[in-house]
C-alpha cells in the first residue's frame, strides 16, 4: 500500500490526464467496437505503466550539502557544495535533477548517471551582498520520465542558515569621547560593601567589623565619646550596560542604505562595548538580544527587518528589560526629530548617560549638546568613528 500511495503521489497533471483518457479510451472501445480507441486506450495504460517504473523506486543515493562558513559579512563569498553519491551495487543510476532551494531561488544540479561509489560534486556562490538570514535548503532530488507524466522528488537533509553580518568599523574605547561615564555608574543607594566611600557614621547592631574605621574611632573616643565606634559607609556602584536601541521604521530613514548604515553603526557599537567588557542589551526592530556578545549581536542585528514599531514604544519596551543600564544609545533615521528623539531617551532614568545617532548620508555630519540629550548626525562609518572620538570630522 506504501509503494501504490507513493506512486500516486509522483504522478503529474500530465500524468492524470494520460491515464484517465487512456482508460476510458479503452472501456469506450470495448463498448462501441472501435478497435482503433482499445488499441489507443491500451498503448496509453502501457505508457503510463512504462513511465511508472521509470520514476519509481527505491533511491539508492546519498545526497549531502554543506556551507563552506555559516557567518559571513556583506559583501563577502560565500559556498555551498553539493554531494551526490551512487549506492547501487552492481548497476547505474539514471541522471537526474537536484533541487537546492536559495532563499526564494531554486538552484538545479544536474546529476549525471552514477555507479555505486561515484560522487557527484558541485559548487555554487551564495547570494551575500544583501544582510540577512539566508535558508539554504532542502535538497530535493527529481526522478521523471521524458514525457512528464511522473515526477517524484526527495527532501535529502533540512534547511541550513547562513547569517550576513553587517558591515562594521573598528571603534575606540568607548569610555571617553561622545560616550563617556562607562567605567561603572555609581548610584546614591547606600551600602557597606562597595568601592566608593561616601562617609562615616556610628556602628549598629549587625555592622560588619571589618569595616569600623579604627582611626576616627579612636580619635572619638579620646574627645570624650562614650565608646562608640565608626564604621564606613559607601555609595553602591553598579556595572556599565550600555544600551543600543535602533529605530526599526523604514519610514525613518531616507534610503535603504541609510537604515542599513544604521544596522552597522550598532553592530560597530556592540563589538566595541564587547571589547570593552562591557554589559550588553541590543534592540533593532523587533530584535532582542540580553546580554549579548559579539557572535549573539551580529546574528540578531542580521535578522532584523523592517517593522511598524514607533520609536516610543522601542525605548518603553528597552527600559522594561534593561532596567539596569547605565548608558543608552538610540540610532535612528533622520525623519526623527530632537523632540522625538528626547521623548524616546525619556523613558530611561534622567541621571544615565543619553544619547542619540541620526543616520543621515544627504546630512552633514557632526554633534549637538542639547539639554538632557547629546545628539550625532553620521552619514557613514567613517563619520562614527570621529563621532565617537570626540574629534574633528571630515
Amino acid at each position: 500500500m506504501d509503494g501504490l500511495a507513493e506512486a500516486l503521489r509522483a504522478v503529474t497533471p500530465m500524468g492524470v490526464v494520460v491515464a484517465v483518457c487512456s482508460v476510458l479510451s479503452w472501456i469506450a472501445g470495448g463498448v462501441l467496437g472501435w478497435t482503433e480507441l482499445v488499441v489507443a486506450g491500451v498503448a496509453g495504460v502501457l505508457v503510463f505503466l512504462a513511465c511508472l517504473g521509470w520514476a519509481v523506486g527505491r533511491n539508492l543515493l546519498a545526497v549531502r550539502f554543506t556551507l563552506d562558513k555559516e557567518r559571513v559579512v556583506r559583501g563577502k563569498p560565500a559556498t555551498c557544495v553539493v554531494e551526490v553519491a551512487g549506492k547501487r551495487a552492481g548497476g547505474r543510476l539514471l541522471a537526474m535533477e537536484l533541487e537546492l532551494s536559495v532563499d526564494d531561488e531554486v538552484h538545479v544540479v544536474e546529476v549525471p548517471g552514477l555507479v555505486s561509489g561515484q560522487v557527484h560534486s558541485e559548487f555554487f556562490p551564495i547570494p551575500t551582498d544583501r544582510r540577512g538570514v539566508v535558508e539554504v535548503g532542502p535538497a530535493v532530488t527529481v526522478r521523471g520520465d521524458p514525457l512528464g507524466v511522473l515526477r517524484r522528488a526527495v527532501e535529502w537533509g533540512g534547511t541550513r542558515e547562513l547569517f550576513v553580518h553587517p558591515v562594521t568599523v573598528a571603534l575606540g574605547p568607548l569610555g571617553a569621547g561622545m560616550l563617556r561615564d562607562l567605567e561603572g555608574y555609581t548610584t546614591t543607594d547606600l551600602s557597606t560593601s562597595d568601592l566608593a566611600f561616601h562617609t562615616l557614621r556610628e556602628f549598629a547592631p549587625g555592622d560588619d567589623r571589618r569595616h569600623i574605621h579604627w582611626r576616627s574611632s579612636a580619635k572619638l573616643a579620646a574627645s570624650g565619646s562614650d565608646g562608640k565606634f565608626l564604621v564606613r559607609q559607601y555609595l553602591d556602584t553598579r556595572r556599565a550596560r550600555l544600551v543600543v536601541a535602533v529605530d526599526g521604521d523604514r519610514a525613518a530613514y531616507t534610503s535603504d542604505e541609510d537604515f542599513e548604515t544604521a544596522i552597522s553603526v550598532a553592530g560597530s557599537l556592540a563589538l566595541r562595548a564587547v571589547q570593552d567588557e562591557l554589559d550588553l542589551t541590543l534592540f533593532a526592530g523587533g530584535q532582542v538580544v540580553l546580554d549579548a556578545n559579539a557572535q549573539s549581536s551580529l546574528d540578531g542585528l542580521a535578522r532584523v527587518k523592517p517593522v511598524s514599531m514607533g520609536l516610543d514604544d522601542l525605548t518603553t519596551r528597552a527600559a522594561q528589560l534593561a532596567p539596569d543600564a547605565t548608558v543608552v544609545v538610540v540610532v535612528a533615521g533622520a525623519a526623527r526629530t530632537f523632540p522625538e528623539l528626547l521623548r524616546a531617551c525619556g523613558q530611561f532614568p534622567s541621571d544615565i548617560r543619553r544619547a542619540a545617532i541620526t543616520v543621515s548620508s544627504e546630512g552633514t555630519a557632526g554633534i549637538t549638546e542639547n539639554v538632557g540629550l547629546t545628539v550625532a548626525t553620521v552619514r557613514d562609518l567613517d563619520d562614527l568613528r570621529a563621532v565617537l572620538a570626540g574629534g574633528p570630522l571630515a
